[in-house]
């Protein structure tokens, strides 16, 4: 029996997270295209939301989290990894800690060296600037004027001082821009922030565009398979309440739904291995074994220490009158406890000094909380973590079932590469080395988790028992010029036709940091490309 027709446009794009909002945006522009935006969760309408410090309510939330969690990690000690995906508009960029980082220009140049032609830093850097409202103005790094906002933290920290005097004691000099000419330094993270409120790109770039009539936003709406007609894409089949519905695709259907969705929807719709779909009495539509593989994550490995001077967060948001006091400080001077983002201070080094250039980021997060990252600890204290900027290990997202509703199988094989062992066991120590410096060592009232100075044997231990997911989850449907990648470099699924992917899954590699910022950058590129071939065809 066919579905009940809900909705038809040229553009049906899945996923209003931090891809699909921008696609939405610039698809709809001109208003020559008619544009629906499908979206799994509800709206964003929860004020920890907008409220910077609000991520850690978030987390594992369950209207604003798809609570998803990996298979037993043998490299973790056979423990599930959480995995927070953002079920709200503005998806992740809703819920994500809000630092804004682009990576390395060599990450792009490998992009482009790889195959991927017109991905090279040089080519991508327009799209950052296009996308930024920096809050120091423009120049040959940044961009003033844009959707996505950016700002440095609303006030200077003396523990933040501290942490970038030691890391200049251990050789890593100061930077004032992560995302300038060169990665390499300590400092401050700037954040996405508009004035005391998050920047999603929902408020970002979806906010404007809903104003325009040629844009339908469909909340609540779970795709469950891409709809085909003599082997073209033609819309999506989505679920609302107990009702399925079509909506129709004039010209494409765009895959927004991020790394771990998007994969799942193409092996629904019969995309992906062979094999695997028979097994799950999937019809096949185009046998693409690149499909799902290739996922790659930071792995988070976070210490945890007591400070000997009351001036963390711990101290201000003790108690209810500390917490009520924050809310007053935040609403009226637009400052205190809650503008502060997942990161603070932190700094892009090298694990060793062969390195040729920074492998491990290391991030200083002012509070120190339980095992469960939830719950605040009574004592004065603060934690730093450090992650492997561009590990080689590569996981699989793997259906769990025929039902879309199941959640699939998610493995990011963290640690799997005796490189990636090697080099995160390195990188943790020389960020315990600038802890233990002397601009920072007064701050700190004990030996830490871990000891400050431990084994190796003690330290690998450590990373085995609370390595945690970076949030940083791409590249399960990479580009590349062969066919052996899932889409080409203008972001078309091999095998195909009217379907693209647009969102961190096509990542051949991860980006060196945080991936909010690059997967804005695809998303602004792949409306370029979008509407440059729609023009293309238009003039034929």
């Amino acid at each position: 029996m066919a579905e009940e027709l809900l909705a038809q446009a040229d553009y049906v794009i899945v996923g209003a997270g931090s891809a699909g909002c921008v696609l939405a945006d610039r698809l709809s522009a001109s208003g020559r295209h008619q544009v629906v935006l499908i979206e799994a969760g509800g709206r964003d309408w929860s004020p920890w939301i907008h409220i910077p410090l609000g991520y850690g309510k978030l987390f594992d939330h369950p209207r604003y989290d798809w609570r998803l969690k990996t298979v037993p990690q043998p490299q973790l000690g056979g423990r599930q990894v959480a995995v927070p995906r953002g079920r709200v508009l503005g998806g992740s960029s809703s819920t994500n800690g809000l630092l804004y980082v682009r990576g390395q220009a060599e990450d792009f140049d490998g992009w482009a060296a790889a195959g991927n032609e017109g991905w090279s830093f040089r080519e991508v850097l327009p799209y950052f600037i296009r996308s930024e409202d920096q809050q120091h103005g423009a120049n040959a790094f940044h961009g003033a004027g844009g959707p996505l906002a950016v700002r440095d933290p609303v006030a200077t920290h003396e523990l933040a001082e501290a942490f970038i005097d030691a890391a200049a004691e251990e050789g890593i000099a100061r930077t004032e821009d992560f995302n300038g000419a060169a990665q390499e330094g300590a400092g401050y993270y700037q954040m996405t922030v508009r004035g005391v409120r998050r920047c999603s790109t929902a408020a970002g770039y979806l906010r404007r565009a809903r104003r325009r009539p040629n844009l339908r936003v469909i909340t609540d709406g779970l795709a469950e398979k891409i709809l085909f007609r003599e082997g073209r894409a033609v819309g999506v089949r989505i679920q609302r309440g107990d009702t399925s519905f079509a909506v129709e695709a004039g010209r494409e259907v765009i895959l927004a739904a991020g790394a771990i969705a998007s994969p799942q929807l193409l092996m629904l719709s019969g995309i992906g291995p062979a094999g695997a779909l028979h097994a799950m009495g999937i019809g096949i539509v185009a046998d693409r074994a690149a499909v799902g593989v290739g996922l790659q994550d930071h792995l988070n490995v976070r210490t945890s220490y007591k400070c000997s001077r009351a001036i963390t967060m711990n101290d201000r948001l003790r108690g209810p009158i500390g917490r009520l006091l924050a809310g007053v400080e935040y609403v009226l001077r637009g400052s205190g406890p809650l503008t502060v983002a997942a990161g603070y201070a932190g700094a892009f080094y090298r694990s060793g000094a062969s390195e040729p250039r920074p492998d491990m980021q290391a991030i200083l997060l002012l509070f120190s909380t339980d095992r469960t990252g939830k719950k605040l600890l009574p004592d004065s204290g603060f934690m730093a973590s450090a992650y492997q900027l561009r590990p080689l290990s590569r996981g699989a997202v793997r259906l769990a079932s025929a039902d879309p509703r199941e959640a699939p199988v998610i493995d990011p094989a963290y640690l799997d590469r005796e490189e990636d062992r090697r080099t995160t066991l390195g990188g943790l120590k020389r960020m315990q080395a600038i802890l233990a410096a002397p601009a920072l060592r007064p701050f700190i009232a004990d030996a830490g988790e871990p000891p400050l100075g431990c084994s190796d044997d003690e330290m690998l231990a450590h990373i085995r028992e609370r390595g945690s997911a970076g949030h940083h989850f791409v590249g399960s449907c990479a580009m590349g010029a062969g066919e052996a990648a899932a889409v080409d470099p203008r972001l078309r699924l091999r095998g195909v036709a009217g379907l693209r992917v647009v969102d961190g899954s096509v990542m051949p590699s991860i980006v060196s940091g945080n991936t909010n910022a690059a997967i804005v950058m695809i998303a602004e590129k792949g409306a370029d490309i979008i509407l440059e071939d729609a023009e293309r065809e238009r003039s034929r």
